[in-house]
């Protein structure tokens, strides 16, 4: 069954088995620092115990669904590639570093909760939060994560016809992929919002496009409690909201 916090798209796209690759996107488990509502960016945060029984709960439902990879791409920060190795190790794989695949660079607000980022640089996060694409905390833009994370992804897809893949990754990652898949789609685009610790989403990727199977699915996690997603869009003085599916702003749609 499928949580209140996926959603699935009907599509006209027509699967073409032969040309198709499909991506699983999959974000890391818990962290400490997730758990305390810390930004991580590039500090290579280690899962924690949750987070490590998330990833197992995620392998298995894999197993009892009969989903088999054909590889297994990871960023490299500690807490994307154990999620990734668990994941690997279930299927009889080895991870694969995609360094492109990190989480967007933080800067100096990497460690800092938002509560903190607010009090130092308030200014900056209402600027980013009316549609200037700044630095974060003095290092990465979104368009500079969009090139990398984008880019990455389609020389895999490349790399990869007729193949199912894993791509283990980060919140911001995942959220640009969603939203690049949905740059020529009619209806409702991905919704700004909560990627979950170890959420499944789905993409096929082929000769006409990317489509959207599947978003944000925490349903191996059986309705378990879930850490706050930072990196979720957020006007000013918003509260995250820690259950829901990821959405994206029309702003955000329309820069793309």
């Amino acid at each position: 069954m499928l949580t209140d916090a996926t959603i699935t798209y009907d599509t006209s796209y027509t699967r073409e088995e032969e040309r198709v690759t499909t991506i699983y996107l999959i974000r890391h488990g818990e962290t400490a620092w997730n758990a305390e509502g810390r930004w991580q960016g590039h500090v290579d945060v280690p899962l924690n115990d949750t987070g490590r029984a998330q990833a197992r709960q995620l392998a298995a439902w894999l197993r009892e669904r009969g989903v088999r990879f054909d590889a297994i791409y990871s960023s490299d920060l500690h807490r994307a590639w154990e999620t990734a190795a668990i994941l690997a190790q279930a299927q009889g794989l080895e991870p694969r570093p995609v360094p492109a695949l990190r989480e967007i660079d933080l800067g100096r607000w990497s460690g800092k909760t938002r509560d903190e980022v607010m009090a130092s640089d308030r200014e900056i996060l209402d600027r980013i939060a009316s549609g200037e694409d700044l630095p974060r905390g003095g290092a990465e833009r979104m368009a500079d994560l969009f090139q990398r994370v984008i880019g990455a992804t389609e020389a895999l897809v490349a790399e990869h016809p007729r193949e199912t893949i894993a791509l283990v990754s980060h919140g911001g990652p995942i959220r640009a992929l969603l939203l690049y898949a949905s740059r020529d789609r009619d209806g409702p685009a991905p919704r700004r919002g909560h990627i979950g610790n170890t959420a499944v989403s789905i993409l096929d990727c082929g000769p006409h496009g990317w489509a959207l199977r599947l978003i944000n699915d925490v349903s191996h996690l059986e309705g378990g409690a879930q850490a706050p997603d930072l990196m979720a869009p957020q006007p000013p003085g918003d509260e995250e909201v820690a259950t829901g599916s990821d959405e994206v702003t029309e702003r955000e749609q329309r820069a793309q």
